[in-house]
């Protein structure tokens, strides 16, 4: 990160995680302790935590752009809601490995939360997450936090954007449409190009995107600002599912810690619409594109553009 850096954002994120899910002390209720445990077991289990550094880089970038460089950004101000986009990853990663979805059974190189915890706590547990997600989101930061009669109205919008992101016209419905949306049986596209961008906008994109505009948000960004990240996070949404897709097919799958599963559901993917080389140009272009979003900024923004390359180098 530009004034943050990158190890300490993650251990100060999964500090904050750590207050909000602490270890069971006794083992007195069975049936807590495992939900618990299955919560934990979902959080804590070697994410990259990239949507909640995106949401803390863009508050720094937007900040350091209206702010003197000496004038020290709190981290801790914006860490609420990047925590609570962690808590939403987490929860829909649980219910997207179960068998009524896409039936995985392994997940970051350990076994998924179902196979862990059953079927039925790994459902309670991805519900007790999601809920968490927005009583976190919700929280009210200290008297001091509220410099303006503007600082209210930021927090209640960006509390509304996580939840358009993770509802119907973001996450969930982009999963309907990955359930409903699938290949014939003999494996070719029923849907275009068009539609698969839809759909992956909507599943991957739209917590990528809300993340860098929250972050604008409580940075004190001005609408053009929060319009630039917006729009960052939308291309580097796009360049992080199609670089997923092609990792699907030729990543290393111990480097990966997980078993190709989309071309044995016939999931829609971009090499199975596009093909590998146009995926991979496609990929590219929405990297450039993310670059191109942050041109009115200048060095605070620089952690965002080796973001936007990262996603397409990476081999997991």
């Amino acid at each position: 990160m530009s004034e943050i850096n990158w190890r300490y954002g993650a251990e100060t994120i999964d500090n904050y995680l750590q207050t909000l899910l602490p270890a069971p002390k006794k083992k007195g209720e069975r049936g807590l302790d495992r939900l618990t445990g299955a919560m934990r077991y979902a959080v804590f289990s070697d994410g990259k935590r990239t949507r909640p550094l995106l949401l803390l880089e863009a508050a720094s970038c937007v900040h350091f752009a209206r702010e003197s460089k000496d004038n020290l950004f709190d981290l801790e101000m914006s860490l609420p809601a990047a925590c609570s986009l962690e808590l939403i990853h987490a929860y829909s990663l649980v219910h997207d490995d179960l068998p009524a979805m896409d039936n995985a059974d392994t997940r970051r190189g350990q076994p998924s939360t179902h196979k862990k915890w059953g079927e039925a706590m790994a459902v309670l547990a991805g519900d007790a997450l999601q809920t968490l997600a927005f009583e976190v989101a919700a929280r009210i930061p200290d008297d001091d936090f509220w410099v303006s009669a503007e600082e209210p109205m930021r927090h209640l919008r960006v509390v509304r954007l996580i939840a358009e992101a993770s509802g119907l016209q973001g996450m969930a419905g982009g999963q309907a449409l990955d359930i409903d949306w699938t290949q014939d049986e003999k494996g070719r596209a029923k849907i275009s190009g068009k539609q698969l961008a839809q759909l992956q906008s909507m599943k991957t994109g739209a917590l990528l995107r809300v993340a860098a505009q929250c972050g604008a948000i409580l940075g004190g960004g001005d609408e053009e600002q929060v319009e630039a990240l917006r729009q960052y996070g939308e291309h580097l949404g796009r360049a992080f599912q199609i670089w997923d897709d092609v990792l699907d097919v030729e990543g290393d799958p111990e480097i990966m810690g997980k078993a190709s599963s989309d071309a044995d559901n016939l999931k829609m993917t971009y090499p199975g619409v596009f093909g590998m080389d146009e995926s991979k140009r496609l990929a590219r272009e929405s990297s450039e594109a993310a670059h191109t979003s942050l041109q009115n900024f200048q060095t605070e923004a620089d952690a965002l553009r080796q973001l936007a390359r990262f996603v397409i180098e990476r081999q997991k």
